[in-house]
């Protein structure tokens, strides 16, 4: 084999070493366990070792950030990863993470400093060392949106109420996992908050939209 086809392939540890700077909390567990899932397929050496390719690691920088910035479980990213290689088309570029001051928060979201004073009064919108993030961001727009309807912060506490509530039940799930201290348990246990998260908001928004039709009497 060439010393250029050498180079073409990277160790797992290789791998880790160039994602870290951007996801540190990625591990070599993490990896692995993405690789169990099906989520990658790395190739091995005729002695059993990973053999990572470029390909392999925009796929995980994809993955990684699918996780973290919309906080999409496995089996949704799974699923976008094999509707993008039966097209076939490049996979989708990763998104930045955001990183809004105040000012650009008011402009993207489209409201007023009344409103954005609301939103944190009610802990809706918090910063974090005077920074938003997306989930800010999205936040905002839609209490922007539902500004339109007469509908403000105030009127909102119930659904962040809702959303906590939710929230202490994958609590209670991943807790045990993340008092363990077997390798792979955080990543595991993050892996299964995410999953969790996905079926709550699937069972959400249908019996939100079976009250909804009570409510207009289909």
């Amino acid at each position: 084999m060439s010393a250029q086809a050498v180079r073409a392939f990277m160790s797992i540890g290789e791998v880790l070493a160039l994602l870290q700077g951007e996801f540190p909390d990625v591990t070599i567990s993490k990896i692995r366990f993405l690789e169990g899932e099906g989520l990658i397929e790395p190739q091995r050496s005729p002695s059993g070792y990973r053999k990572f390719t470029h390909a392999d690691v925009e796929r995980l920088r994809y993955i990684l950030t699918a996780q973290r910035d919309h906080y999409l479980p496995l089996r949704v990213i799974k699923e976008n990863l094999d509707e993008q290689a039966a097209r076939p088309r490049a996979l989708p570029q990763e998104t930045a993470p955001v990183r809004l001051s105040r000012e650009e928060l008011l402009r993207s979201a489209d409201i007023d400093e009344d409103t954005l004073a609301e939103l944190e009064s009610f802990g809706l919108v918090v910063a974090v060392a005077r920074w938003y993030d997306a989930d800010a961001l999205e936040i905002a727009r839609s209490v922007g949106s539902l500004a339109r309807f007469g509908l403000h912060a105030r009127h909102l506490r119930m659904v962040r109420a809702a959303a906590e509530r939710e929230a202490s039940l994958v609590e209670q799930v991943v807790a045990p996992l993340l008092r363990r201290r077997a390798p792979g348990a955080i990543g595991q246990a993050e892996e299964t908050a995410r999953e969790i998260s996905g079926l709550l908001l699937e069972l959400h928004t249908a019996l939100l939209r079976g009250s909804v039709r009570r409510v207009l009497g289909q």
